[in-house]
């Protein structure tokens, strides 16, 4: 790819903190107490993060519509260029897991929760930092009359906005056409999901629909823990192989061969942060730059990322014994 061609692609992972678990990015992507750089001040993952990664998507926005302030740090602590992609709130996408989760009514969505979102979310518009909305609509969500109405209402509602819509039915799919013209209407990019793939999962092709963007998310393919699993983590515990890959590095360059003006690219498979070796592979693929410097433990852990990143220097006196 031209130079050019690899400015309009931003790679990066769904999420960054991950401090608890089995599957926690501590000790991997982001160096050990003792081995973190000095003369920084308290540790800021997000600010490591983005000497690596030019922008990221915000997962914690489904389950709690963030404050201002907390939108405006986010803003704040990562380089000018860099892009947020913000999940929208699991009101607007998935009434009944709200419902469990606060005993509120989900029908009572209207205006004044979009006003809600969207004044949470103004920081960061502002800044020129949000690179787009992601619309994530559970796997039981058909194409049915009332839920086409449904999403014409919500990318109405948002429609200032670059709105990405990940649909998992495969309903959507048995009607390309007419799943394309619905999203086109709005300029939303219909988001092409790597997964496990199930008798009702969705089938795509990796192509875009509309030229404004493209968005492609990778949610690894451990199917053995898709849906039954001890914990959320694990299913994401996957690691693609940098030969699977490549096909997502050649849809990216077919998209920019069809003049898409943007595209975002984010590795959702978090658990021990393979996402992070995911996505730097897709870096290197796709002949980006991979700035920043990754602890040694990752290169371990991940060694085809050995001679492609830099390794964080540890000085001898604060190396582990």
């Amino acid at each position: 790819m031209t130079k050019s061609a690899t400015r309009k692609v931003r790679i990066g992972t769904s999420g960054w903190s991950y401090p608890t678990g089995d599957g926690t990015w501590n000790g991997i992507f982001y160096p050990r107490a003792g081995q973190r750089p000095r003369g920084r001040g308290k540790f800021d993952e997000l600010r490591f993060y983005a000497e690596h990664f030019d922008t990221v998507e915000i997962n914690s926005t489904f389950y709690r519509i963030p404050t201002a302030a907390t939108a405006a740090s986010w803003a704040k602590r990562t380089p000018p260029d860099f892009e947020f992609a913000l999940k929208l709130f699991q009101k607007f996408t998935h009434p009944g897991m709200f419902h469990k989760a606060t005993g509120t009514d989900p029908l009572d969505l209207g205006t004044k929760d979009v006003d809600e979102f969207r004044a949470a979310i103004d920081p960061l518009a502002s800044a020129g930092k949000l690179g787009a909305l992601l619309a994530q609509f559970p796997a039981s969500f058909k194409n049915e009359a009332d839920n086409r109405g449904y999403v014409e209402w919500l990318l109405e509602q948002f429609r200032e906005y670059p709105v990405a819509v990940e649909l998992r039915h495969k309903s959507w799919s048995d009607q390309p056409r007419d799943t394309m013209s619905l999203l086109s209407e709005f300029g939303a990019a219909w988001t092409q999901i790597d997964e496990p793939k199930f008798k009702l999962s969705i089938r795509q092709n990796l192509l875009p629909n509309v030229k404004t963007f493209y968005y492609l998310r990778l949610h690894g393919r451990n199917a053995a823990q898709w849906w039954a699993h001890e914990k959320s983590e694990d299913r994401y515990n996957y690691l693609y192989s940098a030969a699977e890959l490549e096909p997502f590095a050649d849809a990216v360059k077919e998209a920019t061969r069809r003049e898409v003006k943007k595209a975002y690219l984010y590795a959702n498979n978090h658990f021990s942060a393979k996402s992070v070796a995911n996505a730097a592979i897709l870096k290197h693929q796709l002949g980006q730059d991979l700035p920043g410097e990754y602890p040694e433990e990752m290169i371990e852990r991940y060694p085809d990322l050995k001679g492609i990143v830099k390794i964080l220097p540890v000085t001898p006196s604060l190396k582990l014994s």
